[in-house]
């Protein structure tokens, strides 16, 4: 079920009158905000459910172990117990053909020819959304950060809740679970609110993503018969796509789930108004990068050590950023891509130097932020161009076309008639937006 998509528009009205107007509890609230987020979760493929279920059931019980258990090694057998089989579902789903794939490739480069089993299986939506929450939820327990949660059913709303379920954003039990246990009445400005969310997450996907979408894919998926500037164009487009997609779908997310009374995490921050690649990265699909931080970068020493071990860290939480977007090599080489961009302001210790907005207290930013501002929107889109692209190579040639000469020509390709009032219509959105 597609936040898009005339089920979810008839979906939402029925849970949100019977969760304010029927049940008298938190408690038959919690159980409907559930019943729902297994409907929702089950209307893709109800098969997937029972996935869903083991992570919640897997999570729940191990975190209560580890709280009552006073043997340190008994901890950690329930550690490791959930992290490994999470991780190792999500390996299995998501990333097994890709491994299977790579490593026949690699023989074969050296005269060696195997034959290795691939999965036919589909991808389970939302399954690196739900294992993060359970992940994250299941480490703080094991640090000491948080008690395990004794009540399945809050529980389980926290881990499914169907907002959250389809792009993120990524929440903390440390966020959510309070405000699931906390009593709700409804506020009339708050609904308020989440309704004008949503319809405006709704503008950015269909009149944005969906027509940059168009556009993009004419570009990207005949690309050898275009000129360098019309690659461009097309990267432009895929650019807007993209976070017209993640950010429209985090906005329904937060819209909805303020109609019930819960606030979630903010997941964009004005992301191409970034001066620097670490303050995109501070703006851009926030909840993934603070988990990132907060989960591996920090475990891993951070920025403590020295300036080798900074580096070491930041390539890898690039690298696995890269790898939790898709089991291909251009999401890979898009995380190196990020890492290397960054580098200069780990190694010159400018990654804090923009923490707050640009032109605060101004209304304009001065010329040296617009360059700053360009220069890392440029890259960004660069960067775009191995998300997207089929395979590194088509990446490559698809670059290398665009630094030729015909760069300087005018764009032009079939079905164009539409892009100049979808160009107005960005720029008026990115003013808006951001």
């Amino acid at each position: 079920m597609l936040f898009n998509s005339l089920n979810f528009a008839f979906f939402l009205p029925v849970v949100f009158i019977f969760y304010w107007f029927v049940t008298k509890s938190l408690k038959s609230q919690n159980i409907l905000l559930l019943l729902a987020s297994y409907f929702f979760y089950s209307c893709w493929d109800w098969r997937f459910l029972f996935l869903l279920l083991f992570s919640t059931l897997l999570d729940y019980f191990t975190a209560i172990m580890m709280s009552d258990s006073e043997n340190p090694k008994a901890k950690k057998f329930w550690f490791w117990l959930s992290i490994s089989v999470n991780l190792g579902f999500l390996a299995i789903f998501k990333y097994y053909n890709f491994f299977a794939e790579s490593l026949t490739e690699a023989l074969s480069g050296i005269g060696l020819k195997i034959n290795p089993w691939s999965l036919n299986i589909i991808l389970p939506v939302g399954i690196s959304f739900y294992t993060f929450h359970g992940l994250s939820y299941v480490i703080d327990i094991y640090k000491g950060r948080i008690k395990a949660e004794r009540n399945f059913i809050d529980y389980s709303v926290f881990v499914s809740f169907f907002p959250l379920l389809v792009a993120g954003p990524i929440e903390r039990a440390t966020h959510l679970l309070p405000q699931i246990q906390k009593e709700r009445t409804f506020n009339y400005t708050k609904a308020a609110d989440g309704l004008r969310q949503i319809l405006w997450g709704l503008f950015k996907k269909i009149v944005i993503a969906d027509q940059c979408a168009e556009f993009a894919n004419i570009i990207f998926n005949n690309s050898a018969d275009y000129s360098g500037s019309t690659l461009f164009l097309g990267a432009l487009f895929f650019t807007f796509q993209i976070y017209g997609d993640f950010s429209g779908y985090s906005d329904i997310a937060l819209g909805t789930a303020r109609l019930f009374g819960i606030d979630l995490l903010r997941n964009f921050a004005f992301p191409y108004f970034s001066r620097d690649i670490a303050e995109f990265w501070r703006r851009w699909h926030i909840s993934l990068s603070s988990w990132f931080k907060d989960y591996l970068y920090i475990p891993l020493g951070g920025s403590k050590g020295s300036m080798l071990k900074k580096i070491i860290n930041t390539f890898i939480i690039f690298i696995v950023s890269g790898f939790w977007h898709g089991a291909n090599w251009t999401f890979i080489i898009w995380g190196l891509l990020n890492a290397l961009y960054i580098m200069p302001s780990i190694i010159l210790k400018t990654n804090r130097d923009h923490l707050d907005i640009v032109a605060k207290g101004r209304y304009l930013p001065n010329l040296k932020e617009v360059l700053l501002m360009l220069t890392t929107f440029l890259l960004t889109v660069m960067a775009w161009i191995f998300f997207r692209a089929k395979d590194v190579k088509h990446a490559f040639h698809y670059i290398s076309e665009i630094f030729s000469r015909s760069f300087f020509t005018f764009p032009s390709f079939d079905k164009d008639d539409n892009v100049k009032p979808l160009l107005v219509l960005i720029i008026f959105f990115s003013l808006l937006n951001g």
